[in-house]
């Protein structure tokens, strides 16, 4: 019998026929490879490899990666790749003026906090990923000066030029959140949930002993140094507690040094990037996974644990609040304060471990990256009539 997955994967590649497009260029600001690539390049590479199967002529279009060639195929699309962090923008709005718009080219522009400004140089069918707004993120990586050109871009300046251009997010705070602060039309903005990749399912082996695993880029949003702040907190309750902080960033080297001086050095540990067999592991052998990040458009390595069955502990903030079903998959935490507190009722408590066990797989479920590239494409096809 046909299966789901392949019913959706068919009614999208009608939907392609049907919608008259032949080619589609993503810009965005990273490409998967880039080293501190995270779930938004993700997101656009699972969408992006079903549209291409699907029959587009697909092509993403990003900053430049370090020591790696400036093209690449992958999975159906290719990637190119030029330009630095800041140039990539100008570049990328030239090369669209240059480009003539037609009928069956359409443009996908991930708005990563800063705009390409698609509205102002392609005039056919168009879609806006736009997955949370960046707001206080600017002052952590910016200086003061960049910071307030920043936000004046994001909140002020790029608003009014995309209030008539479909919008596609992830979650439905982040939502409230877009027409909150940029006061984008409520009806321009689309929910669209992520999917969780098939590989992510229960097994391995559990650990014996409590263990807290963490998986994002070393970057300020993510607020890992108030984790690992917590975590050393949350022992004073756990002693045996252990935990696994993954990923790679700038970060790196200050939050070992916190870690260092807080004396956690052996049971803290910050492996680097992990291949996906190891990541799988480690969310496999968790019995909480956790995220203290300031600000996020869904959190997907929530759900990528929800369907290992391991249960999350996780801010309480726009995109979390999606990604994890407070007191079903998860735990959401309103205060740092609290944090520590939660975490060691969660570890502490194999009850409430295992009924958030088994709502974070029930939940899991749910989530389809076919299902997704479907109801996105969807939304693309309709702005070729409009």
């Amino acid at each position: 019998m046909e299966d789901q997955g392949d019913r959706r994967n068919a009614q999208l590649s009608q939907l392609v026929r049907d919608s008259g497009l032949r080619s589609l260029t993503m810009v965005a600001w990273r490409d998967l490879d880039d080293p501190e690539a995270g779930g938004s390049e993700l997101h656009a590479h699972r969408i992006a490899t079903r549209w291409a199967a699907a029959g587009l002529d697909l092509t993403m279009r990003t900053s430049h990666v370090a020591n790696a060639p400036e093209e690449v195929t992958r999975d159906g699309y290719r990637s190119i790749r030029k330009h630095g962090r800041y140039a990539v923008f100008p570049h990328v709005m030239a090369e669209g003026f240059a480009r003539r718009s037609t009928s069956d080219s359409a443009v996908v522009e991930i708005w990563n906090g800063m705009p390409f400004l698609s509205p102002i140089w392609h005039r056919g069918p168009k879609l806006i990923f736009l997955h949370h707004v960046h707001a206080d993120m600017w002052d952590m990586v910016l200086s003061p000066k960049l910071a307030r050109g920043g936000k004046a871009v994001e909140s002020s300046l790029a608003p009014p030029l995309y209030k008539r251009s479909t919008i596609a997010t992830l979650s439905e705070s982040s939502r409230q959140e877009i027409i909150d602060m940029l006061g984008i039309p409520p009806l321009q903005v689309h929910v669209i949930a992520p999917g969780v990749e098939e590989r992510f399912t229960p097994g391995g082996t559990l650990s014996p002993s409590p263990k807290v695993v963490a998986v994002g880029r070393l970057v300020p949003v993510k607020r890992f140094d108030v984790l690992i702040r917590e975590l050393v907190a949350t022992r004073e309750f756990v002693p045996d507690l252990t935990a696994t902080i993954i990923g790679e960033g700038y970060e790196r080297s200050a939050l070992e040094s916190l870690r260092d001086s807080l004396g956690a050095s052996d049971w803290i540990s910050l492996p680097g990037r992990l291949s996906d067999d190891e990541q799988l592991a480690a969310y496999r052998s968790a019995w909480v996974v956790a995220s203290t990040s300031a600000r996020e458009g869904w959190g997907m390595t929530l759900t990528e644990a929800a369907a290992c069955g391991t249960p999350s502990v996780a801010t309480d903030i726009a995109g979390h609040q999606d990604a994890v079903r407070h007191g079903t998959s998860g735990l959401l935490v309103g205060s740092d304060e609290l944090f520590s507190r939660v975490l060691a009722n969660i570890l502490t408590d194999s009850q409430l471990r295992e009924k958030l066990s088994a709502g974070a797989l029930a939940y899991a479920k749910e989530l389809s990256w076919d299902s997704a590239a479907l109801r996105t494409f969807s939304l693309l096809a309709a702005t070729t009539t409009s």
